[in-house]
Parts: C-alpha cells; structure tokens; sequence
C-alpha cells in the first residue's frame, strides 16, 4: 500500500509553491490576483494471473503484480496536488507535485510541474520551466486518472514513452482555420529520470512541434519530438563486445542506448459528441538502439448510460527492428573466445527480446459514484507476441514467451 504518512509532505511541498490549475480546486481571490488549489489521486488494486513476471502499466514503475505480489496497490495508485497563481494580467504560475512508486520503491513527492507563463496576447502563450509534454491525447492529464474513462491510458502505446515532462521553454499560438480551433505549440528543453538512487537517464535537446486542433466534437493531436538520451546502462557489455574487434564494435554502435538520437511521432483523434466516445491514437518511437523501434497503436469506445460507462479497447504494440539478432560470428574467432561470445550473444537477445511486441483487449466500467469521485472496474486481456515477454518486468526463471494473460483492475479516482 502507499506509505500513507508522506502525503502531508506532499501537501505542504504544494503550499509552498506555484502550479497549474487542478481538475477541480478551491479559489481565493487577492488585491494583486488569485490563488487556486487542488488535486487528484487514484487508489487501485491490479491482480495478474501469469505468476513468472509482473504486470506493470508504465516501465519507470515496477507495478509488482504478479510474481511479486498477488494483489498489487502500487499499479495505478498516485496522489497530486497542484497550486496556481494568477496576478490578474500577463503573468500566471504552476506548481503540480505528485506522489506515486517509481524505481527506487519510493514514494516521495516528485514536481511534476513548476512554470511561470506569459501571456504576450490572447492568441501568443510562453513558457519557462518544468512542462508537460504534450505527447498522445492525454499527455497533459495522463496522471489525473480521474480525466479518463478507463482505469489507465493504453498501456502499448503510453509505456512506450514513459517521459511525461521538459525542462525548459515552450511556446503556444492559437489560430482558426475556418471553423477549426487549433493550438501549435513548440518547445525546447530536456530531462532526467532516476533509475536508482545514483542512476538517470537523461534527454538532451528535447525539441518538438504539437499541433491540436478541436472541431465540434473533434480533436486531434499530432506531436513530433526528438532528443538525444546519455544513459550510463549498460557500458561493460558494449565495451566487451568492442573487445571482438570490427563486428564487436559494429554491434556495440548499433546497440547501445548512450548518445543516441531517439525520435517520437504520434497523432490522435478524439470524437465525443456527449452520450458516446470513440478514440484511437497510433505512434511510433525510435531510440535507435537495444530500447527498440516501436509502432503502437488503440482504439477504444464506449457509451454514456446515466452514472455507468461501459468501454472497451484494443491496443496494441509491435517492434520494427528484429527481436533477435545473429550477433557475435562464433565462426571467426578462435575456440578459447568462443564461449565468452556466447554469453555476449545471450545477454544481447536477451535484451532485445525485452524490445515490446504485444496486444491488449480491455474492457470496463465507469461509474461516477459522486460528483468528484469515480469507481472504475477493467479486465484486460494480454497477448505477448514474437517471443518477447511484452510489457512485463522481473521475469522468473520459468516464464513461458508467449503465453497470454489476464489483468484485473480495480480502482477509485478522486478529484477536490
């Protein structure tokens, strides 16, 4: 269960700073301008039925059902709070702090968002400081489960690029085509995610152009970024394999994740005219290395019966670069090397056979039990494909590739 004693430092880290409004918040007005706050959280239990790995809904969270636990609460479960500051002009400034599990086994409050914006004229916006991306249609509530209608966003496209914010500066400009509303932001920035307590990934000259345009009960998104990931994983397998001369170094520069260019375009379409929803977003990820070439892809409806909303889904993830590899020419090294190729050989499949290749069918229910709580049920049915073990982690010796799985999630969403 989440530690439920750090959630007061999580609200006293959002009094003491400035955010973006929340879905639902309290007002106070001042002389020189107005306060908001508010926030969001998710209570969830996730039970798998493969018992040899764990499920999990976002790679930067170990999620923990499965093997490690029969019930886990660490899936979904997150606490928000956000705070906003607007001085009655130009001037406006956001604060969004959010606790949930990452890979430290931590929940300590993380910012989510800390910006200051200017508002040059009411078509021109800029930004400066930490901004949600504004990647896939629900890039910029991802986290405030309660904004959408299933349990979470779409795991084969949505895990693809776990990354959900920028250091740095944005800019936005709405525009009418016609009848059509559209906002084209650009933005420039980077950023770092632990992997450890003493490990980061990081992005470099994260840099990109996100155009939404609504029409009625249309909205599309289309979003193309791209930057360069330093990532210390993985130095003494590449360096060995350099070590096999010419094809060692051609594998090392092929492979390995460190200062490569990783490329994301995706674009999406939401039609919700009110009693019903139909949306479907499909994507593709480059990291040009071991972390894979990737197209994912969902659709995904459902229908409004009072307080009730039964959806359903189907998504689904493949890789555009071979899952397994030759690797290593045994054939061209003396006996005594052979062995030590081998392993090499092994430990590189391994991991491309980490590289996603998977399909999910979902379906659920939504009841809005109040006016700013939902309960949510959903089963999901998981099919790993191509001898990949999907989106999984902590695979167990006796895993079996291939074999598919269910997923049943239970959770509660809240806003105030």
């Amino acid at each position: 269960m989440p530690k439920l004693h750090q959630t007061p430092v999580l609200f006293a880290l959002a009094g003491a700073l400035l955010v973006q409004p929340a879905a639902h918040a309290g007002h106070t007005a001042g002389q020189d301008g107005s306060w908001t706050f508010g926030g969001f959280g998710t209570l969830s239990a996730v039970h798998s039925s493969e018992k040899q790995a764990d499920y999990a809904a976002n790679p930067l969270n170990p999620g923990e059902a499965g093997a490690t636990r029969d019930w886990s609460y660490a899936v979904d479960s997150r606490l928000g709070a956000q705070l906003t500051y607007n001085n009655g002009g130009h001037w406006s400034a956001v604060l969004q702090v959010v606790a949930e599990r990452d890979l430290t086994h931590s929940w300590t409050p993380k910012v989510e968002w800390a910006n200051v914006q200017y508002q040059v004229s009411p078509e021109l916006s800029l930004r400066v400081g930490r901004i949600a991306l504004p990647l896939f249609l629900a890039g910029d509530y991802r986290k405030a489960s309660y904004a959408l209608t299933s349990v979470r966003t779409p795991v084969e496209l949505y895990a693809s690029l776990p990354i959900s914010n920028s250091d740095g500066i944005d800019a936005s400009y709405r525009w009418n085509f016609g009848s059509v509303k559209n906002t084209t932001q650009v933005l420039f920035g980077g950023t770092s995610v632990p992997l450890s307590d003493d490990t980061r990934v990081k992005a470099h000259e994260l840099a990109g152009i996100s155009n939404t345009s609504t029409y009625g009960a249309l909205t599309v998104r289309a979003t193309a970024i791209q930057g360069e990931l330093e990532t210390p994983l993985l130095q003494e397998l590449f360096s060995a394999m350099r070590q096999f001369g010419p094809q060692g170094e051609t594998l090392a520069r092929r492979y390995e994740p460190d200062r490569k260019r990783a490329t994301v375009l995706s674009i999406g379409a939401s039609y919700d005219p009110g009693n019903w929803f139909v949306m479907g977003e499909v994507g593709r990820v480059n990291a040009r290395s071991m972390l894979g070439d990737k197209s994912a892809g969902y659709i995904s409806g459902g229908y409004r019966l009072g307080s009730f909303t039964p959806y359903g889904t189907f998504s689904k993830v493949v890789a555009n670069t071979p899952n397994r590899v030759a690797g290593l020419d045994l054939s061209m090294l003396p006996p005594a090397y052979a062995p030590a190729a081998q392993r090499l050989n092994m430990e590189l499949n391994g991991l491309l056979s980490m590289i996603a290749e998977q399909d999910s069918t979902s379906l659920g229910l939504r009841w809005d039990a109040g006016r700013n709580a939902a309960v949510k049920l959903q089963f999901d049915h998981v099919r790993p494909r191509s001898g990949t073990s999907g989106t999984l982690s902590n695979i167990q010796p006796g895993y079996r590739y291939g074999r598919s799985f269910g997923v049943f999630s239970a959770s509660v969403d809240f806003v105030f």
